[in-house]
């Protein structure tokens, strides 16, 4: 990795002599010297945004957090809390890092100093800072969903590309054992002719109807609805005044298709590892789902999405199954979950649960062993570590770009799919429906300008 100017230019002073203190700190030097690290600025601290931010700083041989941005200017200053306070305890120098704190990102994006940028926004920003990022060459972490809109994943993935940037999408999932043994065993056929996968994701409640409130005074409200139409505030639209609660706009159209991209990030993806159509789609998908009739929450509910791919392969989704995903084939099944986890406590119900994370018809498939000779998938032991290496050697993460877009696009073609009657087909390649305009136009959104990726320039 290329490292910052600075470090030429601290040689030498104006008169071409050479420097050197009499008592040099340690932390200067060595591996965990700052010029060695990869400076990171944080980009949103909501209620996921602190567990990427902690978990980054945690590989302080790697890492240096110097920089936080968002539009409440109290996250804001508690990430830059947070930070110094890390800081502190680690290296007892409380000067350690000198946190920039940015009420808008694109200031951070500029700081030169920033190699990489972790984006933990709400969904309908994630693909506008992570475009602006690319185009600034920082490497990118970036939460899951690649973004609200198959158009926007078409850009992001294009111009990550383009720039021959590293971005790893916070789809953990792959970076979970089981996940990678379920898959494994999968594709190397341990269950025979692979035929039916069934996703289970929960369901959000709707409600509550709500009544206009004054905008915060540290909020800047205008650029967090961003490209999306202006609706008055309510603290049910946006995230909790006091704490870091579940926050209201995973469960509004406008902000989240809801828990078929939240879970279904993770869930999908992880099917499509087993399943190895990473890189491609179905092709064809139908759907039927219950939507509130009233109350600002306005995400589907109940519901049941069947996509066909190639092959004869059927991808079944419902809330109404258990969480997680079951393969199954002629000769047998495999359930994977993540067992009783629960990301916080203020997860919706997700259901029954099991405390086994994975599961099979014959437990004699879970203790085979992948030979020599077959398929072995990619391990990751940790997703942020595998994003740091990832950036130190210049190589694809584990969860790069084209894969978070492509399968990220069967949760929004889902979501078209329950608000268009009947069987779409779907062109992947083309990743457009076929002889459907109403089905299309939905592939996009309008965008509020100045906010969006269609008034970027690039």
């Amino acid at each position: 990795m290329e490292r910052r100017a600075f470090i030429r230019k601290t040689a030498t002073v104006a008169t071409g002599a050479f420097i050197v203190p009499t008592i040099v700190p340690s932390f200067v030097f060595g591996k965990n010297a700052p010029s060695n690290k990869i400076n990171v600025g944080q980009i949103g601290r909501g209620r996921y945004g602190g567990v990427d931010m902690n978990n980054v700083m945690g590989f302080f041989d790697k890492t240096r957090v110097i920089a936080a941005a968002d539009v409440d200017r109290r996250r804001l200053e508690h990430a830059g809390e947070e930070i110094r306070a890390f800081y502190k305890e680690k290296t007892g120098r409380p000067g350690y890092v000198d946190v920039q704190l940015y009420d808008d990102y694109k200031e951070l994006i500029a700081n030169k100093e920033i190699d990489a940028v972790i984006i933990s926004t709400p969904d309908h920003w994630h693909a506008q800072p992570a475009i602006e990022a690319a185009l600034a060459r920082k490497d990118i972490y970036l939460q899951k969903p690649l973004s609200l809109t198959v158009e926007e994943g078409r850009q992001v993935s294009d111009i990550v590309h383009r720039q021959g940037i590293v971005l790893q999408v916070g789809t953990q999932q792959r970076s979970v054992e089981q996940f990678r043994v379920a898959a494994e065993l999968v594709r190397n056929g341990r269950i025979g002719k692979l035929h039916t996968v069934k996703v289970g994701l929960p369901v959000d409640p709707s409600g509550p109807v709500v009544e206009e409130m004054p905008v915060p005074g540290h909020l800047n409200y205008d650029m967090w609805l961003g490209s999306t139409p202006y609706v008055p505030y309510h603290e049910k639209r946006v995230h909790p005044e006091e704490g870091y609660g579940r926050p209201g706009w995973l469960r509004i159209r406008s902000y989240s298709p809801g828990m078929i991209s939240g879970w279904g990030s993770h869930h999908f993806d992880s099917a499509a590892w087993g399943m190895n159509t990473e890189f491609t789609g179905p092709k064809t998908i139908e759907a039927v789902a219950e939507f509130p009739h009233e109350g600002v929450w306005d995400v589907h509910g109940a519901y049941m999405v069947r996509a066909e791919y190639e092959d004869g392969l059927t991808l079944y989704s419902s809330g109404a199954y258990p969480n997680g995903i079951r393969y199954e084939g002629s000769d047998g099944w495999i359930f994977v979950s993540r067992g009783d986890y629960q990301a916080t406590d203020t997860d919706p119900d997700t259901g029954p649960r099991s405390d086994a994370p994975l599961q099979a018809s014959d437990p004699a498939i879970l203790r085979s062993e992948i030979q020599s000779d077959e398929l072995h998938l990619e391990r990751s032991a940790d997703h942020y570590l595998n994003w740091l290496e990832a950036v130190e050697q210049r190589k694809q993460p584990i969860v790069p770009a084209e894969v978070g877009h492509r399968t990220n696009t069967i949760a929004l073609i889902s979501e078209i799919a329950m608000n268009v009657p009947g069987k779409l087909e779907w062109n992947p390649g083309a990743e457009r429906f076929v002889n459907n305009e109403l089905a299309n136009t939905m592939l996009g959104r309008p965008q509020r300008y100045p906010y969006g990726t269609k008034y970027i320039q690039y």
